[in-house]
């Protein structure tokens, strides 16, 4: 390795017999520099996205959810979620209900999530950072039952932050046969009214659709008295995530399954890993395109140091040995080319982050944030350079060995 590190350098830096040769080489490590400087910023850039998402989700979903793997529903009761809830390292414990249903308001209708939470959901989570309106956040008060509905449902429904009027819930009814003469028997109803608030997390899934209300009313409307459909946990400061998560998995066993935010929501990260790797896979094409200069630069070396080649062979350096000079040549290049065009990526997102170049919109508002999100990770930075090395070799590895066995023959 140290024989042909020091010919390539030499050769790398040394002037050349031919003045197009170090034109070539500049142009391939511009090349290489500027697919890489596109690796590292379209990758942070999705980086930003997954991490701005993650922390829009710490308003609503808890740290910890627990589910039935067999079934819907969890017993209260049940002396494992019980032992859950007293551990020392769990804060809070919310029962919830959650179902699907049916709304309707003045004529208008739409279908709904329903989650019913007991009352330590304001302390579970941060909605109060998420609720707008004249109002507060309240779920019963004595006989009454209040709905906090999201405000992209609200505007669905007509109902603005506050309504005046009841909001009807109606969910099939799963006690004994519906009677066909009276088709009202098949459905469930019960009402909410407004506590002067909607709550925002600027999720589709959860402005559009969800009811938050008390536990109590989701129980009688879906038939659920003594049940809960999952447990949602908050750690206390300090807690170790995964440590916990195992040892509720040890004490509930297989027949539940335990979430963290990440997992609760698989579907929308696993898509961004799915665009990350895309984005990845494609740009590495574009290096590989870039990686045709290199190509055309070691051959032309490989031409102009012709008579060194003789030499060396003379003096018994095999064919494997001297095509090793010259794909030490190609790897120089792309690690010159990798280097600077992470200085460059790096720099790039430094300014992002910093004075948010590259806005999201022209006034402030239309948008969570106003400048494109950035997130630089060492993991991305360390495979970007590994990528561009490899791709550099590959490219460089059969043209190299094709001219090296054309300069020196078919005998070594």
């Amino acid at each position: 390795m140290k024989f042909p590190f020091y010919i390539a350098r030499r050769y790398l830096l040394s002037k050349k017999s031919t003045h197009a040769i170090n034109i070539i080489s500049m142009v391939s490590v511009i090349g290489v520099a500027v697919a890489t400087t596109a690796m590292v910023v379209v990758m942070s850039g999705f980086n930003g996205f997954s991490d701005l998402v993650a922390t829009l989700f710490t308003s609503f979903d808890p740290q910890l959810k627990i589910t039935s793997v067999k079934g819907k529903t969890i017993a209260s009761d049940n002396p494992a979620i019980m032992k859950v809830k007293q551990l020392p390292e769990v804060e809070v414990a919310t029962e919830c209900v959650e179902e699907q249903a049916l709304a309707i308001y003045h004529g208008k209708q739409a279908m709904v999530t329903v989650k019913g939470v007991d009352d330590s959901f304001e302390e579970l989570t941060s909605i109060e950072g998420i609720l707008y309106g004249d109002g507060s956040y309240q779920l019963h008060a004595a006989n009454l039952q209040y709905g906090i509905i999201g405000i992209r449902l609200a505007q669905q429904l007509g109902t603005g932050a506050r309504w005046d009027d009841y909001l009807y819930i109606y969910t099939p009814n799963r006690d004994g046969q519906p009677d066909i003469a009276n088709p009202v028997t098949a459905f469930v109803t019960d009402s909410l009214l407004s506590p002067g608030v909607v709550f925002q997390v600027r999720q589709a899934k959860y402005d559009k659709s969800y009811i938050i209300t008390s536990i109590s009313f989701a129980r009688s409307l879906f038939n659920r008295q003594g049940e809960m459909t999952s447990l949602e946990l908050r750690l206390k400061a300090g807690a170790n995530i995964e440590d916990v998560k195992e040892e509720i998995k040890s004490i509930l066993g297989s027949s539940y399954k335990i979430m963290d935010r990440y997992e609760q929501q698989a579907d929308t990260f696993s898509i961004m890993q799915i665009e990350k790797l895309f984005a990845y896979a494609f740009l590495t094409f574009i290096l590989l395109v870039a990686c045709i200069n290199i190509i055309g630069s070691v051959a032309m070396l490989m031409i102009d140091k012709k008579n060194d080649i003789a030499t060396l062979t003379a003096l018994g350096a095999s064919r494997e040995q001297t095509a090793g000079i010259f794909l030490m040549e190609a790897r120089l290049i792309s690690a010159i080319g990798a280097i600077a065009g992470i200085a460059i990526g790096l720099l790039l997102c430094y300014l992002q982050q910093t004075y948010g170049i590259v806005r999201l919109g022209n006034s402030e508002g239309s948008f969570i944030i106003n400048a494109y999100p950035i997130s630089v990770h060492p993991s991305d930075i360390l495979l970007v350079f590994v990528t561009v090395i490899i791709t550099g070799w590959i490219a460089a590895y059969l043209p190299v060995k094709h001219i090296c066995r054309n300069i020196m023959g078919n005998t070594d």
